[in-house]
Order: C-alpha cells, then structure tokens, then sequence
C-alpha cells in the first residue's frame, strides 16, 4: 500500500509542478502571441490545466481514500485487499497466482486484478481450500484457493 500511496503522491507533485511552473510560462507566451480568441497555444493550455486540476483533485480524493484504510480490519487468513492468492483453475487444470489490488493498480497481463472485479469479489474473504464459481468475461470459472499470502505476511517479510 505503502508503493500505491508513493507513486499517487510522486504523479501529484509532478502533476503540481505542472500547474503552478510550467502551464503558466505556457499560458503567458500564447497571450504574447495576441489575440487570445484564434490563438490555439493559449486554448490548448488553458484546456491542458482544467484537465491537470481534474487529475490532481482526483490524485488528492484517492490518496484520502487510501489513509482511510484500515490495515487492521484487512483479515490474516482470508482473501483481502494486498493478498497474492495462487489458486486451481479447475476446468483447465492450471495454477494461477492472482493478486488484488486497487482498482488503479488493476493489470490483467499481470494477473493484478481489482477487488471490484469479478474473481477480486468471488475471491474476497475466502480461505485456502475455498472453491469459488466465477462468470467472467472468458466464461465460467471454477477456482480453488491452493495457496494465500495476505498484505499482513507480505509486510511481515
């Protein structure tokens, strides 16, 4: 969680040093160029920082979000938000490692899925040796929970 909370903070300092140095040096040489109604630098600036101060309030609400977690209500022997959960996908007869994340964080190429996503909820709250039935895009899924490693024994290591 503690990467999640850095990397947000670093793209809003970027995002800020953005708003505050570089958008306004842009903005003042378009408005040197004259006319401000023709005058596509100055649009495209000013429309490139209503759309920095949209992502940097979105940034500000998710890093709110993450300080409201409450790390000791994520359970020690169940599925939870930061668990990597290596399962069997019974039709195929194959292991799959999944770990869940936060929505932002979601990468499927990764096997790093969102806990609002289909296998995150049919996962959530499980335990090893807990089957589940999963209806994804792929079609149906029959998953049993082999092997669980929580955010708990992850920040233990």
């Amino acid at each position: 969680m503690n990467d999640i909370r850095k990397k947000l903070q670093e793209e809003l300092h970027a995002l800020e040093y953005e708003l505050r140095n570089e958008l306004p040096r842009e903005i003042l040489t378009a408005r040197e160029h004259g006319d401000l109604s023709e005058n596509a630098e100055y649009h495209a600036a000013k429309e490139r920082q209503g759309l920095v101060n949209a992502k940097m309030n979105k940034l500000k609400q998710r890093l709110s979000e993450l300080a409201m977690i409450d790390f000791t209500k994520i359970p020690h022997d169940r599925v939870g938000l930061g668990s990597k959960v290596k399962v069997l996908d019974v039709l195929k007869d194959e292991e799959i490692t999944y770990e869940l994340v936060m929505s932002e964080d979601a990468d499927a190429v990764k096997h790093m899925i969102s806990t609002s996503s289909p296998i995150g909820r049919a996962l959530l709250g499980k335990e090893v040796g807990d089957s589940v039935k999963v209806t994804s895009p792929g079609g149906l899924k029959e998953l049993e929970i082999v092997k669980l490693t929580t955010v708990h024994d992850i920040a233990a290591e």
